[in-house]
């Protein structure tokens, strides 16, 4: 669930000294076994090659994705993210096309997992024959509200534990507001604060460490928490995170914003984070924008070991130039998550299918970017493999560009070019078709 505001291009701005000074803080941290952020998913830097890439199954019931979970697997995916699975208010009637709304978000009891998507046994089962095929298991959960039309008559819940003095967020920068209102009307939990009533908080508290231990019960291997922003960080710093660290699951955070430093107070607390602000620079790259932007774009620059960028997602539509951008998501560093609308779509399409292969056995190690210009952009990830994506519609771009290779033989892993020659100065060149990418590394 997102707020879908204006609040998508914050005014907070990350210099780039401030920017590499953070990556190399974070960078030396995770190397040493210091994670700044806790026991995040991607909490090390790997030079090797091959990183994980996960898949947003959503909107389907539990069996349907359970049947297709060794597609999900021969495709080489990692893991799925799936939709939160406690009892909610909106059934698929309620829904105005396939993601209009997305079921799940509207919790009426943390208790029960019978729901629009299937019964308890059906999520048992979904996650074992997960588990069967090698793939992980992150569950949604929501933490932040209950459901919005049916005042505050819940079967754990009375009005005492919530948030009533705020109403509806009207001021997007006023922080109290956005983590006491009603977000789109939702009901927001007091997690924290009393209101007079010794144990309103502490029972709040309480039924949300339950709610974890619950879907950490079914054998699920990670949250991904909705809504992070609209609870005040001492929660996930005191209490969600030391609780997902007890229980053995990983998590990864909703911050809904542009500002890098902003998410990254998130992150600090203790888990990791979808790259929202690369999201919303992708968005504009990938229209026939200005190549060079990516360059130092989003979390992923100066924490990739805690970043999750995405080109697509439930609550975010894609950019004109789908491919381009997974290209470059799914060879970037980070942990990459692939949305699917339509699963018969992303899992039959084999430009995206052999993208998740190159990130899975090709891409690791530090980015280093060769050129970027409005139209063309080259990086290599360390002595491991070379992109280049051309966002020209009309016309191949290339360059001559400096490698960490001598005197080798980079095979085109893309199939939209031929192979090409490093000489012993390290300097090869790399020509990109029309809106379109090459994947280069050693044989």
């Amino acid at each position: 669930m997102s707020e879908n505001d204006n609040h998508k291009f914050s005014d907070r701005t990350d210099e780039p000294n401030r920017t590499i000074s953070r990556r190399t803080v974070v960078r030396g941290a995770a190397v040493a076994g210091l994670s700044l952020a806790g026991a995040g998913a991607a909490s090390t830097a790997t030079a090797a090659a091959g990183e994980r890439v996960f898949f947003q199954y959503f909107h389907e019931t539990w069996p349907t994705i359970t049947n297709d979970l060794s597609r999900v697997a021969d495709r080489g995916y990692d893991g799925i993210w799936i939709q939160a699975p406690q009892e909610s208010e909106l059934t698929w009637d309620d829904r105005d096309g396939r993601n209009d709304p997305p079921l799940g978000y509207q919790p009426v009891d943390f208790r029960s997992f019978d729901s629009e998507f299937g019964t308890e046994d059906d999520l048992r089962g979904l996650i074992d024959t997960a588990h069967d095929h090698g793939l992980e298991v992150y569950v949604d959960c929501v933490m932040n509200h209950m459901a919005a039309d049916r005042g505050y008559d819940f079967p754990q819940f009375g009005e005492e534990h919530f948030h009533t003095h705020v109403g509806s967020i009207d001021d997007w920068d006023d922080e109290h507001q956005v983590e006491h209102g009603n977000l789109l009307g939702l009901k927001d939990l007091a997690q924290l604060e009393t209101h007079g009533h010794d144990d309103t908080a502490p029972y709040v508290r309480e039924q949300l460490s339950d709610y974890m231990e619950k879907i950490a019960s079914f054998g699920a291997d990670g949250y991904r928490y909705d809504a992070v922003k609209h609870v005040e960080a001492e929660f996930w710093e005191r209490y969600a995170n030391p609780w997902a660290d007890e229980l053995g699951m990983n998590r990864v955070g909703e911050v809904f914003d542009g500002g890098v430093d902003y998410v990254q107070t998130y992150i600090d607390t203790g888990m990791d984070t979808f790259d929202y602000p690369l999201y919303w620079t992708l968005d504009e790259v990938f229209d026939h924008g200005d190549m060079s932007r990516l360059e130092g774009a989003g979390v992923v620059a100066q924490d990739p070991w805690h970043a999750w960028p995405f080109v697509q997602n439930h609550d975010e539509g894609a950019p004109s130039q789908y491919h381009l951008a997974h290209a470059h998501v799914l060879t970037i560093e980070g942990t990459p998550m692939v949305y699917n609308l339509y699963p018969d779509e992303i899992l039959d399409d084999d430009a995206i299918t052999n993208m998740v292969w190159v990130k899975s056995n090709l891409a690791g190690g530090e980015t280093h970017w060769r050129h970027t210009d409005s139209a063309l952009a080259i990086y290599e990830r360390e002595n491991n493999l070379l992109v280049g994506l051309n966002n020209d519609t009309d016309e191949w771009r290339g360059e001559q560009v400096s490698t960490t290779w001598r005197n080798e033989t980079l095979n085109d892993y893309s199939g939209t070019a031929d192979d090409v020659e490093v000489d012993g100065d390290g300097r090869v060149e790399v020509w990109v078709p029309p809106e379109s990418w090459v994947f280069y590394a050693p044989p």
